[in-house]
C-alpha cells in the first residue's frame, strides 16, 4: 500500500472513530488504537501516540459546539479536569516501563468494561439523592437545552466523582484512550448528570486529559507525524459532525452498536496481548 493509499484509510476510520467519541464521550481512542494495532501492525505505543493527538483535535472539534449550544458545564469541566489530568500524568509516566502487551491486555479489558457499561439507559434523575452543598457552593448546577425548553439539574456526590476521575486520567495516560467511558459513569451515575450534559462535559475534558500525558509520549518519540496527522485530520472531521447530530439522535441504538463493536476489538486485543503477537 502506497503512503498515500495509507493516510486515506486511516484518514477515513479516524474519521468513524471521532464521529462516535463525538456523541457518546468515549473519545476516538477506543476504536482507532485496536484499527491502527490489529489492522496496519502499528506499535501500541506509537498508536497511543497517535490517539492522544486525536483525543485533543476531538474535544476541540465538539468541546466548542457543546459549549455554545449549553450542553457542556464549564465549571464541572474545569474542576473535575484537577483530578484527571494528575492521574493522566502519573498514567503516562507508568506506561513507559511496562511491557506493549501488557498494555493491550489493559485497555482491552478497558473496551469490553465500556461495552458493558454503554449499554445502561443513563437517563436518569437524581434519584432521590440530595444535591451536594459543595457543589452549590461553587456554582454548577445549572440546565441544559431540550425540544421542551432548558431543563435544569443539580450535581450529587462531587467528591466521589472527583475521586473516580483521577482514575480515569489514569487510564487516558496509560493507554492513550479519552477515558471518556469512565468519565460519562462518574458524571452520570455518580454525580447524576444528564447523559447529554455528561456526553458534552467529557468531549470538554478528554482534550485537556491528552494534553498532560501526549507531552510525554512527545518526549519519549512515541508520536510520528506520519501516522498522527491522517488520525487528527480525520477525528477532528469526525467530532464535528457529530455534534451537529447529537441533538436529534437516538443514543440508546448508538451505544448498543457502538458497544458490540468495542467489545469486539477488546476481546481481540487481550488475545494478542496475551499471545504476544502484534
Amino acid at each position: 500500500m502506497t503512503i498515500l493509499g495509507f493516510s486515506a484509510v486511516v484518514a477515513s476510520a479516524s474519521l468513524a472513530a471521532g464521529f462516535l467519541g463525538a456523541l457518546t464521550g468515549l473519545g476516538g481512542g477506543v476504536v482507532i488504537i485496536p484499527f491502527l494495532t490489529l489492522v496496519f501492525g502499528v506499535d501500541i505505543r506509537y498508536a497511543v501516540g497517535a490517539s492522544l493527538v486525536s483525543v485533543i483535535a476531538t474535544s476541540s472539534g465538539a468541546a466548542a459546539a457543546y459549549v455554545k449550544e449549553g450542553f457542556s458545564n464549564i465549571r464541572i469541566g474545569m474542576f473535575l479536569e484537577i483530578a484527571t489530568t494528575l492521574g493522566a500524568l502519573a498514567g503516562a509516566f507508568i506506561a513507559g516501563f511496562v511491557e506493549p502487551r501488557v498494555i493491550a491486555v489493559i485497555f482491552g479489558l478497558a473496551l469490553i468494561g465500556s461495552a458493558l457499561t454503554g449499554r445502561a439507559d443513563r437517563e436518569r434523575e437524581g434519584g432521590g439523592m440530595a444535591p451536594d452543598p459543595l457543589a452549590a457552593r461553587l456554582k454548577m448546577n445549572a440546565s441544559y437545552p431540550t425540544d421542551r425548553g432548558p431543563v435544569a439539574y443539580a450535581v450529587r456526590s462531587l467528591p466521589l466523582g472527583f475521586g473516580l476521575m483521577s482514575v480515569a486520567g489514569m487510564l487516558s495516560g496509560l493507554l492513550g484512550i479519552g477515558s471518556g467511558a469512565l468519565k460519562v459513569i462518574a458524571m452520570d451515575r455518580v454525580m447524576r448528570l444528564p447523559f447529554k450534559v455528561s456526553t458534552a462535559t467529557s468531549n470538554f475534558m478528554i482534550g485537556v486529559t491528552a494534553v498532560g500525558s501526549a507531552g510525554i509520549y512527545l518526549h519519549r518519540g512515541y508520536i510520528d507525524p506520519g501516522l498522527t496527522m491522517p488520525v487528527m485530520l480525520g477525528v477532528l472531521a469526525g467530532s464535528i459532525l457529530g455534534t451537529r447530530v447529537l441533538k436529534s439522535s437516538e443514543p440508546g441504538r448508538l451505544r448498543l452498536v457502538f458497544a458490540v463493536v468495542i467489545a469486539a476489538l477488546g476481546a481481540e486485543m487481550i488475545i494478542h496481548g496475551l499471545t504476544g503477537v502484534f
